[in-house]
């Protein structure tokens, strides 16, 4: 992997999204054991996959792994911390706000 290129990887992988009272999720696996670093992008191929009320709906997908650079994994590790904290700003309050 080279200091300021990408490589991009193709993997077969399987979709579940779950759409329940009880669990509301969407899970990706990939089915020959790739592993996604920091500063990598994923892409699921095909159509938007859409789960009914009740249901969990499995499919079998390609994903297109894009891996970051050297560089760009570094920045990513630095910087990661900070941009989770970001999304941690809340707080609870008994009154609304408008």
């Amino acid at each position: 992997m080279g200091f300021l290129t990408r490589e991009t990887e193709r993997a077969p992988c399987t979709v579940e999204i779950s759409h329940r009272f009880d669990s509301l999720h969407a899970h990706l696996r990939f089915d020959n054991g790739a592993v996604v670093h920091p500063g990598d992008e994923v892409q699921v191929q095909g159509p938007e996959i859409m789960a009914p009320f009740g249901a969990v709906v499995t499919e079998q997908r390609e994903a297109i792994i894009r891996r970051a650079s050297t560089l760009e994994r570094l920045w990513t590790r630095m910087t990661g911390d900070i941009e989770v904290m970001e999304l941690c700003e809340f707080s609870f309050s008994e009154e609304a706000r408008l």
